[in-house]
């Protein structure tokens, strides 16, 4: 493992904790019902998103999960997850979202007279626009979505492939054995 993988590996990790438990509780139900939302709409299909919102939000995951050596946001799908978490989970998130990708086309054409969309922007101009905004709610938001949807179970609509789980080295065998250890020893001395 890289020098890269592991600080990318501890920044996901880290930007989990806590939060990603806390929301994760207060949501079971509606996540029960994404899931099934989920394996009821059709694959590559927007619910929310226009596909200009779309492309432009799947540019923004992109930078903040880049593909390097390892994939990234965009080959987990995070867009699809967002996508999908708007209109089942996170419904009171819409309003953010229209306003911070309006804002997002204000700052864009701001920056970059004539450019007519983020996603259409090289990569370090659409890192200049995220620095920008990088302080916004609408930014705040994305970026914990995309986290969120990079290692979600795939049912939720990201993770495609359980790409994100493979990145942290996540096995999803759904089987768990403990490890060795002085509790062990009791049981198997007989």
């Amino acid at each position: 493992m890289t020098p890269v993988d592991a600080s990318r590996r501890q920044f996901v990790l880290t930007s989990l904790s806590g939060l990603g438990s806390v929301w994760f509780a207060t949501r079971w139900p509606a996540i029960l019902a994404a899931q099934q939302q989920a394996q009821a709409t059709e694959p590559g299909k927007f619910q929310f998103f226009s596909a200009e919102q779309a492309a432009n939000v799947e540019a923004i995951a992109a930078q903040i999960i880049p593909t390097t050596d390892t994939p990234g946001a965009r080959e987990a799908r995070v867009v699809y997850f967002i996508d999908r978490v708007l209109v089942t989970l996170d419904k009171p998130s819409q309003p953010k979202y229209v306003a911070g990708l309006r804002d997002l086309h204000h700052k864009v054409q701001e920056l970059f007279a004539g450019a007519r969309e983020f996603s259409s922007l090289i990569s370090d101009q659409q890192i200049q626009v995220l620095t920008a905004i990088e302080k916004t709610e609408f930014f705040e938001y994305v970026r914990y979505h995309t986290i969120v949807g990079f290692l979600a179970n795939p049912e939720y609509g990201g993770n495609y492939k359980e790409t994100g789980w493979k990145v942290i080295g996540f096995e999803s065998d759904m089987h768990f054995e403990p490890p060795f250890g002085y509790y062990d020893a009791e049981e198997n001395k007989s």
